[in-house]
């Protein structure tokens, strides 16, 4: 069982940046993957990056490339999203997940990852 929380919403102006946090319970971090996904309002819950469980593979929608980067750090139990250049179609409900697989391509699917967090509202106002 991996409990997972994220911090790091809030409200930014177009342009600013915000860095979001997960913290997982538990020993085993280092065997799952992680990823972020986002739920827009009134909109399904989509694929924002992911990163491979030793850190050494990352993985980015379209949309955030160049703009967002995730990073681990294995000894803290945490993944990050620095997101910059933020823009107001950035506006959503941010989850981090964990998934104990190692397929690059599974690192993009939702029904892929085991554990969710609660969420964090990132909102950009333009």
């Amino acid at each position: 069982q991996v409990q997972l929380v994220e911090s790091g919403g809030g409200l930014v102006q177009a342009g600013g940046s915000l860095r979001l946090s997960c913290t997982a319970s538990g020993r085993t971090f280092s065997s799952y993957a992680m990823g972020w996904f986002r739920q827009p309002p009134g909109k399904e819950r989509m694929f924002v990056a992911a990163i491979s469980r030793s850190g050494g593979r990352t993985y980015y929608a379209d949309s955030v490339k160049g703009r967002f980067t995730i990073s681990r750090d294995n000894a803290k139990n945490t993944v990050y999203l620095q997101m910059n250049s933020l823009k107001p179609e950035d506006t959503a409900v941010y989850y981090c997940a964990a998934g104990p697989f190692v397929a690059d391509s599974f690192h993009l699917r939702i029904d892929k990852y085991d554990y969710w967090g609660q969420g964090t509202q990132v909102t950009v106002s333009s």
